[in-house]
């Protein structure tokens, strides 16, 4: 059986930084699905699909094939064969993933692929529903969050650090509607498994929360 660690939570809790930190500590594979979910997004853009059709976007879901890769030890993502890394972290991607990521048929392609490779390695995989649904069996479970300030604030940061103008309050604001669109959207909804562990990192150091979890799975 492989060993599998989920952790959800909200939009800039820190969930990708943490769970690569955590593979590479314990040597497991990172599944990064939310670069999956905004591959996804991106291809529904070059497309030209309107994030409100979503009959469109069901039906171009499918003609996407999405895979991820290691390459000399980083993460590469493919969309139908071309590496898709560089456009993956800009706001408009992330902005359409959290709309064209509540559909069903966007959904299920996407788990069938995750399920499939949990159960053939040892993986840590980040999202909004890792525990509650796309890995349900999987042997620690993690909700990781952190108030919606520290939050905009990262992500600040690290747009600033790339050279991109960017307004703090807006980003906040941003981070605040899509929380309550992955909390109340009708298909896996973002909550916390009942057998997660709560974890906030809003005063916690980027190692101090992967120790955390690790600790939680020497247990």
């Amino acid at each position: 059986m492989a060993y599998n660690i989920a952790i959800d939570g909200p939009a800039g809790a820190g969930k990708s930084t943490i769970a690569k930190l955590i593979a590479k500590k314990m040597n497991l594979i990172y599944v990064d699905t939310g670069a999956m979910y905004r591959a996804m997004a991106l291809y529904m853009l070059r497309q030209g699909v309107s994030p409100e059709d979503a009959a469109t976007i069901n039906e171009t879901c499918q003609q996407a094939d999405i895979s991820i890769a290691y390459e000399e030890g980083v993460q590469v993502v493919y969309l139908n064969g071309e590496n898709v890394n560089a456009y993956l972290r800009t706001e408009e991607v992330g902005n359409m993933a959290s709309k064209t990521s509540v559909q069903p048929g966007v959904r299920k392609k996407l788990v069938e692929l995750q399920q499939k490779l949990a159960s053939e390695k040892d993986c840590i995989m980040d999202g909004r529903d890792i525990g509650t649904c796309v890995l349900p069996e999987a042997n620690v479970k993690v909700y990781l969050t952190a108030s919606s300030q520290v939050r905009a604030k990262r992500r600040y940061d690290e747009l600033t650090a790339k050279g991109e103008k960017c307004d703090l309050e807006q980003i906040r604001l941003d981070i605040e509607e899509r929380d309550y669109r992955d909390m109340n959207r009708e298909h896996s909804p973002l909550r916390q498994a009942k057998d997660a562990v709560l974890v906030d990192s809003s005063a916690m150091t980027i190692e101090e929360v992967a120790d955390a979890i690790i600790g939680l799975c020497k247990k």
